[in-house]
């Protein structure tokens, strides 16, 4: 017999955690489901980590906004696998703490991937469960690219979980995490190339203040290539993710 719930939570991110926290304080039976370590993206695999990584890249950037002023930087470096060893620091205990979190608020706190297999019930590795209710929280994921050879990139979950920083690399889309990534790179000794298939990345931001920091950008060595598509990605003989055959349209 399947055991019943209030409420059962599919994805143990940041808003299906408060959810069945809430629910849970109000009296209600919850379950809670992933098949990924608790904590989400954003705490794992997002905003947390790339502020800890984002935060050696400014120590560079302010430390170099200073020289001749009072700051000598010479041989001032990231240590990439230093920053990436402190990011683990930081997200490793996530998923533990968060479980914990949940199960002395009385959440039932379940591990697997869910489907539904009728209208109040569902199958989490081949055991049933049944709710009145169902919250979907499962997020996003990254789109799918239409070009050949797609299959050797990297997604930013992967970048955020680099343990080696290459001398060059290629972000396809000139998009806000492409430029975050691009500048934390660059600081840390690599040589960033952002390519978008527009004429103007980060549509959604000004204008004036996106020239601004493609210029800025173009200072610390990332190299913005407009109008540009991706028409395959082929490793190279020594096994690597590069290089890429584009081409241009207008320019």
């Amino acid at each position: 017999m399947s055991q019943h719930f209030d409420l059962i939570v599919v994805g143990a991110g940041m808003a299906g955690v408060a959810a069945a926290n809430k629910c849970a304080a109000h009296g209600w039976e919850v379950a809670i489901v992933d098949a990924l370590p608790y904590g989400g993206t954003c705490a794992l695999r997002g905003c947390d980590p790339k502020k800890i990584l984002r935060r050696g890249a400014e120590i560079i950037d302010s430390a170099r906004l200073m020289r001749g002023k009072g700051i000598d930087d010479t041989g001032l470096t990231i240590n990439w696998t230093d920053l990436m060893k402190h990011k683990h620091g930081f997200t490793d205990p996530v998923p533990q703490s968060m479980e914990d979190g949940l199960t002395g608020n009385g959440v039932t706190t379940l591990h697997g991937h869910a489907r539904f297999v009728g209208p109040r019930q569902i199958e989490i590795d081949g055991v049933s469960y049944e709710a009145d209710r169902f919250l979907v929280a499962t997020g996003a994921r990254p789109r799918p690219l239409d070009f050949p050879g797609d299959e050797h990139l990297i997604d930013s979950t992967s970048f955020l979980d680099l343990d080696a920083l290459p001398q060059r690399i290629l972000f396809v889309g000139g998009g806000f995490i492409s430029f975050e990534f691009a500048h934390i790179a660059a600081r840390a000794g690599s040589s960033p190339i952002i390519v978008d298939r527009g004429e103007r990345p980060l549509k959604n931001f000004d204008p004036d203040l996106v020239e601004r920091l493609v210029e800025r950008g173009r200072g610390v060595g990332i190299d913005v290539r407009r109008n540009t598509t991706v028409l395959d990605v082929k490793p190279s003989a020594g096994g690597s993710k590069s290089p890429l055959s584009t081409t241009a349209h207008g320019k």
